[in-house]
């Protein structure tokens, strides 16, 4: 299990060769991310499966997502949409704040509750919004990136709370998987559909599912009052 939690450093380092190269296709890049993706949504769910805290206490597999989900979700992310030019000018390097917010994020001690579901604060998806920064850049204004990056920056950092889609309570667990599902199709299609030119129907369309997990989340946390 901590090999496959590991492996994620090979679709990573991909990212990062394709992210250098002269005429990077963000696109290839988004593929890779998507493979990391994979991995990590398994590997927990398998860890505990097996009790591998139990057979293999001397690693600790924890770290080890953590290291790559801070590169694969929040790092080539940033550095993707900065290499792009899909902030304003003058402004790509503002991505660092972002970066640093998730740092603070992955490092806070009650960045995950895995007893209630929750995780603290908005949970650097920026493998994903950088799909999104991408259409809204060409298709609409670099600004509309800056202003959504710097604003899901500052959530990064605040006490609120959203599902775990990976431990989602019995009562969401069904809406937030299949509805996951049906929205990285989505994604898919706008990557695979003259992406960053995507039709922007189905961009339209695909901002729903994140929409209904802000409100589900709300709902969640109301709740557990």
């Amino acid at each position: 299990m901590h090999l496959l939690t590991a492996s994620g450093i090979v679709p990573a380092a991909l990212a990062m060769h394709e992210l250098s190269r002269p005429q990077c296709d963000p696109r290839l890049v988004f593929a890779y991310l998507m493979l990391t993706t994979l991995i990590d949504s398994i590997d927990g769910p398998l860890a505990r499966r097996f009790e591998v805290k139990r057979y293999a206490p001397s690693i600790d597999g924890r770290v080890i997502d953590d290291l790559l989900d801070y590169l694969t979700f929040a790092f080539i992310p940033l550095m993707l949409i900065w290499r792009m030019g899909w902030m304003p000018a003058g402004f790509g390097g503002s991505v660092m704040f972002a970066m640093g917010a998730s740092l603070l994020g992955f490092a806070h001690r009650e960045a995950k509750d895995e007893s209630r579901g929750l995780f603290r604060g908005f949970p650097s998806y920026w493998n994903l919004y950088a799909i999104y920064a991408g259409v809204f850049s060409t298709q609409w204004s670099p600004w509309v990136t800056a202003i959504t990056l710097w604003g899901l920056s500052i959530m990064t950092v605040l006490p609120v709370w959203v599902i775990y889609p990976n431990l989602a309570p019995l009562r969401w667990w069904r809406p937030v998987f299949w509805g996951g599902l049906i929205w990285t199709g989505c994604l898919v299609a706008i990557l695979f559909w003259d992406y960053p030119n995507s039709p922007l129907g189905l961009v339209l369309v695909s901002l729903l599912y994140p929409m209904f997990y802000v409100w589900a989340s709300i709902a969640h946390v109301r709740g557990l009052r």
